[in-house]
């Protein structure tokens, strides 16, 4: 912990310094610096409060020890003891909650997101279960408060989705979905199976944050913007106007088609929104996979084709392959009741992070 508490210290002297920067008439005239400022003391408000309650339990423990070795009657003695035994607890405790707060930070945790789901192999199943899934992610993004809005869509007959896209909005969005981007697996007997055997198809999701500050800069001239009529339901009004749009990212080669809404203001600024987060998620998942190839984590969120989950239908059962689980709770996992799946995928990748810092 020595090197962890040289950090501390450093990031507790800056919480200070900011402290008298915040209060300084230039700082607090200049709007922009001192929004920066105040982000960043906020940032480190919970580190330095951990912090400076672990150098009180720290202290607490010494004080007790003390007292203990001066000799104390056996009433007071056991008091001491007992306190000394529940300070060194919550001496463990605070080491812990302060690693993980000092692990590196995702830049995009405080985002929301663009999730898109698709049919894959499998035909008709697949699709039904890309519909499945989104009612999944829906029904665990009601539990947790969160907003969705579908943005595009393309169904099959059967009632599935080829694909589907949509935002999810609210808190720790980022932090809880950014694991579901690969390719998920159903095994199961399809409704259309006379013969009641069981299939195997498979549908995948990307996740990917949602780029409404525009930390990716696309250039107009490396866009190229098609209009086109709207074809399916609508009306006159979508068959008489040109209010589709396909927008393609020539250096990437990313195409976004949007249709769905009533005007083409509308459908550019969804398929800019898309093509935003599909380019920069492009890129990131190119650095992810140097990364990876480095770190070797196993929870990640690159190779978009890497079987992460399989959905057992008969056995009732869910298995994340990244890190060896299976629950036999299939059904209430489809139900939106995700928290156990998420929350070991979270833990996993803070543990690995943990033993990196420690390493490191």
């Amino acid at each position: 912990m020595d090197k962890l508490f040289d950090r501390l210290q450093m990031l507790a002297d800056r919480y200070e310094e900011l402290g008298e920067l915040l209060s300084d008439p230039d700082v607090i005239a200049d709007s922009k610096r001192f929004m920066e400022l105040s982000k960043e003391m906020a940032d480190l408000r919970e580190t330095v409060e951990k912090y400076e309650k672990y150098k009180q339990v720290v202290q607490q423990i010494k004080d007790d020890e003390e007292m203990l070795s001066a000799g104390l009657d056996d009433e007071m003695a056991a008091m001491v003891k007992e306190e000394l035994s529940d300070s060194k607890n919550e001496k463990q405790e605070l080491e812990q909650e302060i690693k993980i707060l000092l692990l590196p930070k995702d830049p995009n945790d405080g985002k929301d997101l663009i999730m898109e789901i698709r049919g894959a192999a499998g035909g008709d199943e697949a699709s039904l279960f890309a519909a499945d899934l989104f009612s999944m992610y829906s029904k665990y993004a009601e539990r947790q408060g969160w907003s969705i809005e579908v943005i595009d869509k393309n169904m099959t007959e059967v009632g599935g989705f080829k694909e589907i896209a949509l935002t999810i909005n609210g808190k720790n969005v980022w932090s809880k979905l950014k694991y579901e981007s690969g390719a998920h697996r159903v095994q199961r007997v399809p409704v259309t199976e006379s013969a009641g055997r069981v299939h195997t198809s498979t549908a995948t999701v990307v996740v990917m944050p949602e780029e409404e500050d525009v930390e990716i800069d696309l250039d107009p001239k490396d866009i190229r913007v098609d209009v086109y009529r709207s074809s399916g339901a609508g009306g006159q009004h979508i068959n008489k106007t040109s209010s589709a749009v396909r927008m393609t990212h020539l250096p990437t080669g990313i195409v976004v088609a949007m249709q769905d809404q009533r005007s083409q203001q509308q459908n550019r600024e969804k398929a800019m929104k898309i093509l935003k987060a599909r380019v920069y998620d492009y890129y990131k998942s190119q650095e992810q996979s140097e990364y990876d190839e480095n770190r070797k984590s196993a929870v990640g969120t690159g190779d978009r084709s890497e079987r992460i989950r399989t959905y057992n239908y008969p056995q009732n059962r869910v298995t994340d392959h990244r890190i060896g689980l299976s629950l036999n709770k299939l059904d209430r996992i489809m139900n939106g009741e995700l928290d156990d799946v998420i929350d070991a995928l979270v833990l996993y990748d803070q543990t690995k992070a943990l033993e990196e810092l420690q390493n490191g």
